[in-house]
């Protein structure tokens, strides 16, 4: 835990006028709840608030950059863009994860590593970010921490059927999933999958869920295919 939050506001290039808003996003309810006689407020609200910001931003930036694509095409997009897995990721690009206060329960227990829980603190900044600072000054956060680097974030939401149909275009053969590994306490388990093509395993990957674990292996498949085209 970094309880220096003018760190953070330097990685974002944000300065907050009312500090309070930062701690209210980065406060999860087990630590509100440890915390009640104080009366500290959890994030929820400003997650509420964040996802919807996060999502007219993000359609916005969709509808004006990208002219040529369909509205099937980019709601597909920017489901990649806001899912959990991806706004995780962006969240641990900027540390946001070393910030977030925990009950001392979740931390024993490894919420600090819960996309679930990084996911939501980002989406509570974005709400803090947009009550502090207006729309502009969270529209250049979205843009430079949310959406950006698209393609890859595109492959890595989709990377399971991005890999049929290169398989299937090809006619390589059969692909196929299997855990072949689990480790941790039943409420953070850690799943290890490989993808097969016919026997032979083409791409591994780790997740606390079988699914998170297997599109991670079809992303690792791919970028193997992509170095060698």
């Amino acid at each position: 835990m970094n309880s220096d939050l003018s760190q953070l506001e330097k990685k974002i290039g944000y300065a907050f006028q009312d500090r309070d808003l930062l701690l209210n996003a980065l406060t999860h309810t087990s630590f509100a709840n440890e915390h009640k006689s104080k009366k500290i407020k959890d994030n929820e609200r400003l997650e509420f608030l964040g996802d919807a910001v996060l999502e007219m931003v993000s359609s916005e930036f969709l509808y004006t950059q990208m002219n040529h694509m369909q509205e099937g095409d980019m709601t597909k997009l920017r489901a990649s863009l806001v899912c959990e897995p991806t706004l995780a990721m962006d969240a641990r690009q900027i540390g946001l994860d070393e910030f977030i206060y925990l009950g001392k329960g979740e931390e024993a227990t490894g919420g600090r590593k819960r996309d679930s829980i990084v996911s939501d603190a980002f989406e509570a900044l974005i709400g803090a970010i947009f009550l502090d600072g207006g729309i502009e000054k969270v529209k250049e956060f979205i843009l430079q921490f949310a959406l950006n680097d698209i393609e890859h974030k595109r492959l890595f939401y989709d990377s399971k059927t991005i890999l049929q149909e290169r398989i299937d275009m090809v006619k390589l053969g059969n692909l196929s999933y299997e855990i072949v590994d689990e480790s941790g306490p039943d409420h953070n388990k850690t799943y290890k999958a490989v993808v097969k093509l016919d026997e032979s395993v083409i791409g591994e990957g780790m997740g606390h869920t079988k699914k998170a674990a297997e599109q991670q292996a079809a992303y690792s498949a791919l970028k193997l295919f992509n170095q060698r085209s």
